[in-house]
């Protein structure tokens, strides 16, 4: 094989390693959809349901997972 064979093999490899590198990074870094937090469930001794619209959680929320969230993530205190 001549230099020039050499030299596009390594450049073929560095390109090849190049684009591996770069899905690899876009993959780690997409975002993701948001996920429900179990330890909020565990905190609070509410189902998820209790927040979210989807009884498994994670996703929209109801006004009282609004409220839960706008308060700090505590539950809100019952006006009397």
């Amino acid at each position: 094989m001549s230099r020039l064979c050499y030299s596009l093999a390594a450049a073929a490899l560095a390109a090849t390693a190049a684009v591996i590198l770069l899905v690899a990074t876009m993959v780690v870094l997409a975002p993701r959809p948001a996920a429900a937090k179990p330890e909020f469930a565990a905190k609070t001794g509410f189902p998820c349901g209790k927040c979210h619209v989807s009884k498994t959680g994670g996703g929209t929320l109801k006004p009282y997972g609004l409220a839960f969230k706008a308060n700090g993530f505590e539950v809100p205190k019952k006006k009397r």
